[in-house]
């Protein structure tokens, strides 16, 4: 019998997910809010709102109710960060079953400031979630390119499960227990993203970019290490691996984000002309919480969410950032 997933969620990321688990021979089933969304993947096989351009696989079928698509063997959630609670809400009846879900957002709630995993653990106490999280450009993926990714577990029998079910000729899970660590990794980097594209913006040099990330790997390290996470995790696909992509091109929502921030935009004018999130902005503001909660010092993630949440001029907020007192590197 032919492997059937779940994919709840029909942006961007989670058309590309479904593609990528057509083409490699499974049925999929892809939950969409939007009724427009659900017409154009059944009828025209495109997502003209979210995935323009991509013919997308036979084998999925898109529906707008959310327990037909939680018929799947697997489940993937990939609605935004801040709608995952909702979402599992939504799903409990059908997850509580004991059905695999892996949770594919990459953030944190701004309410509680608790990772996703910490969420899914609230409204289902007895269920081990998995995360997905890696350096992956959705338009890539769906276009049948290579990647590979992080599926974070605590429960190893439960996880050889997910990645066998979703592995394919382009897609190469890694199997690790460190949840913590791999959420952290790929919620921080958004945020350190957005941080570079300022440095992109203004011009400032590669050097100032390369020092930029270092930094913003040794926050991501020490909020990791303050939660109970792994530092060596963070040298994977989930730390290291994201932090080169987001960094580094104009298809990261959060680097161009950045980018336009460093030339003089404004964030609210600039999140208008977007359709899909841009999950630093929240995960920043989310990060002030967590920080403070496990005593840990993250100031390029506080100098993001200052430009962003209290208009603080980005000028002064840089010179401030190489105004710092000195230390010794790794500390």
């Amino acid at each position: 019998m032919n492997q059937k997933i779940g994919v709840i969620g029909a942006g961007a990321w989670g058309c590309a997910l479904a593609q990528t688990l057509a083409s490699a021979g499974k049925d999929v089933i892809l939950w969409a809010r939007e009724p427009e969304v659900v017409t154009s993947i059944n009828d025209r096989h495109e997502n003209r709102l979210f995935l323009p351009g991509v013919t997308l696989h036979q084998n999925i079928r898109a529906t707008a109710s959310l327990s037909d698509a939680a018929q799947g063997d697997i489940l993937l959630i990939v609605t935004p960060a801040q709608h995952i609670r909702t979402t599992l809400e939504g799903l409990k009846h059908d997850l509580s079953s004991g059905k695999p879900f892996v949770i594919c957002a990459k953030g944190m709630e701004i309410q509680s400031g608790l990772l996703l995993s910490q969420v899914a653990k609230e409204i289902l106490p007895d269920q081990v979630p998995a995360v997905l999280t890696g350096p992956t450009f959705a338009s890539e993926i769906a276009r049948g390119l290579p990647c590979a990714v992080t599926v974070g577990i605590a429960d190893k029998d439960i996880g050889q499960q997910i990645v066998e079910g979703i592995k394919s000729k382009t897609l190469r899970p890694y199997l690790n227990d460190d949840v913590i660590g791999a959420q952290v990794g790929g919620a921080v980097k958004n945020v350190i993203a957005i941080a570079a594209g300022v440095i992109q913006g203004r011009g400032m040099g590669e050097s100032a970019r390369a020092a930029l990330v270092t930094r913003g790997l040794a926050e991501m390290s020490r909020l990791a290490s303050a939660m109970g996470g792994k530092k060596e995790t963070l040298m994977g696909m989930c730390g290291v691996g994201d932090m080169i992509l987001t960094c580094s091109s104009m298809q990261s929502r959060n680097f161009s984000l950045g980018m336009a921030l460093g030339q003089g935009q404004r964030a609210d004018e600039i999140l208008k002309t977007r359709s899909s999130v841009t999950e630093g902005v929240h995960t920043a503001k989310a990060l002030k919480v967590l920080a403070k909660n496990n005593a840990v010092d993250m100031p390029i993630s506080f100098a993001v969410d200052a430009c962003l949440s209290e208009g603080a001029d980005i000028s002064t907020v840089i010179e401030a950032m190489m105004d710092r007192p000195l230390r010794a590197e790794g500390i």
